[in-house]
């Protein structure tokens, strides 16, 4: 997928215009690199655009950073400059773009490495 085309999918499932997807893009994709290992996060660089694969580095496969769900989306919010309901709207789209562009393979071998919390974030809400 195409880094435009990841970032109208994001604004479409969020509802947040395209320059916020855009932020929230960046700044979901560089909290999750520092929550996985490096290696994880080098893999999962290599099935997204070319222009996104920058915010998946780090610059060493050292051990991931450990923080919970309300950090991850605390993380998200300050640098996307977004309220906490879209930080976490917006993640969500990130990580179920990610999803459909990693296939479920490589993509649960990271969810694995996530609280649970964050990991459900990847998961299609409920129909009612």
């Amino acid at each position: 997928m195409a880094e435009p085309e990841f970032y109208a999918r994001v604004s479409a499932r969020a509802g947040v215009s395209e320059a916020s997807a855009r932020a929230l893009t960046e700044a979901t994709l560089r909290t999750l690199a520092e929550r996985i290992s490096g290696g994880e996060a080098a893999d999962l660089s290599e099935h997204v655009a070319h222009e996104l694969r920058p915010l998946l580095a780090r610059a060493r496969t050292e051990d991931p950073q450990v923080f919970g769900y309300d950090e991850f989306l605390r993380r998200i919010a300050e640098r996307a400059g977004a309220t906490a309901a879209d930080a976490e709207r917006g993640a969500r789209a990130v990580l179920q773009a990610l999803h459909r562009v990693v296939g479920p393979a490589e993509f649960n071998r990271a969810m694995a490495q996530l609280p649970r919390e964050i990991g459900e974030l990847a998961q299609p809400a409920p129909r009612v």
